[in-house]
């Protein structure tokens, strides 16, 4: 274990969240009406909507935002923020507000210190927006010794970082959702993605290197070949199409139905999402935490999503999602699904900027991130 005051090398910042949300919807204005009729019941704004216009809001609240997330109590996206000026913006955009203590560049301070400072396989730490705080979890490979330095290390935070333990051991999951073979290596099939002339699927970083080829059996033809990979630090990984056709844009469910995937984003904290893999099929949860940092024995990743979905070995590199939109691909955690888990994701929205990938519809066309 190592904690100290001597910073590591610095990581390659993450992109942000609402790089990859696409435009925001203007909140509707309603119009008096001369006389007195009986109001039209409103339709409700789907989910996705509410989100990206929250947090383009909190894009440009600057150093008074405090993050976005969904209150399960309510089913109501919130705008934390650290000012009544900033409460009366996001009010007057039609959503819900909450004050809070720490803005989000506070607590990303308490990341950036905490993975310049703490070295510790088995622990993770990201952004709480519900709660206001950082959580830093330890898995079962901790000792109670090392949990007593960690939290002696990270006191100096006061409330700002939240310790807890999670049972199980941090470790990625090898093999798959829609199962792809690098030989004896198996994992999953994260989303089909294309630059507007080749298609590419992305998978997750820890599962091959450039050059390696991708078959849907370990004796098959390979129908595609990894172009690019990074692992440890991010977990992604992008296979282009040899094969000459046009892959469906959708997700395996249970059942062989599938859902479209029609446009990529980040998620909040508090949302449901869904999971894909081969060995235990579509799993729910929530997410917990945001800009996830992950100390796996194979290294450190960082900037990742963090649920509740429960997932085991098998189910890596697999399609996080909800309903039509790409959220992430499944990295590791702790835990199976008989007596639940955390599990990270590395969000899609960082390499599909990167190398300038958007999901698309059936008939080739783009459909945008």
């Amino acid at each position: 274990m190592r904690i100290s005051d001597t910073p590591r090398r610095p990581r390659r910042p993450h992109l942000p969240a609402v790089a990859a949300l696409g435009m925001a919807i203007a909140a509707a204005l309603a119009v008096p009406s001369a006389t007195a009729v009986p109001a039209e019941p409103s339709t409700p704004q789907p989910l996705a909507d509410v989100v990206t216009t929250a947090v383009a809001l909190e894009s440009s609240l600057g150093d008074a935002a405090a993050g976005t997330y969904l209150d399960r109590t309510t089913g109501r996206v919130v705008v934390a923020v650290t000012d009544e000026a900033a409460a009366d913006q996001v009010r007057a955009a039609g959503l819900d507000a909450r004050i809070v203590e720490r803005s989000t560049k506070e607590l990303r301070a308490v990341i950036t210190e905490l993975d310049t400072t703490v070295d510790l396989t088995g622990t993770a730490w990201g952004i709480d927006p519900s709660t206001n705080q950082v959580v830093l979890s330890a898995d079962d490979t901790v000792t109670e010794a090392e949990q007593a330095e960690l939290s002696e290390a990270v006191s100096r935070f006061g409330d700002a970082v939240r310790v807890e333990r999670v049972s199980g051991e941090l470790r990625m999951n090898l093999l798959g959702g829609e199962a792809i073979y690098n030989g004896a290596v198996r994992c999953s099939l994260g989303f089909n993605v294309s630059d507007g002339t080749t298609y590419y699927f992305l998978t997750a970083g820890h599962c091959g290197d450039p050059g390696s080829t991708w078959a849907a059996s370990p004796t098959g033809t390979p129908f595609a070949t990894m172009e690019e990979s990074s692992f440890p630090g991010d977990d992604y990984a992008v296979a282009r199409y040899t094969s000459g056709e046009t892959p469906p844009s959708a997700v395996r469910l249970d059942g062989g139905a599938e859902q479209p995937i029609t446009s990529a984003a980040d998620p909040v904290v508090g949302q449901t999402v869904s999971r894909s893999g081969s060995t235990t099929g579509v799993e729910e949860g929530v997410v917990t935490a945001l800009n996830a940092t992950v100390n796996y024995p194979e290294g450190r990743v960082s900037g990742l999503i963090q649920t509740t979905v429960c997932a085991e070995p098998g189910d890596s590199g697999g399609p996080l999602f909800s309903e039509s939109v790409a959220h992430g691909l499944t990295s590791g955690g702790t835990g199976n699904c008989t007596t639940g888990g955390t599990t990270f994701y590395q969000p899609v929205t960082e390499p599909m900027e990167l190398f300038d990938l958007d999901v698309y519809t059936d008939d080739g066309t783009g459909a945008g991130r």
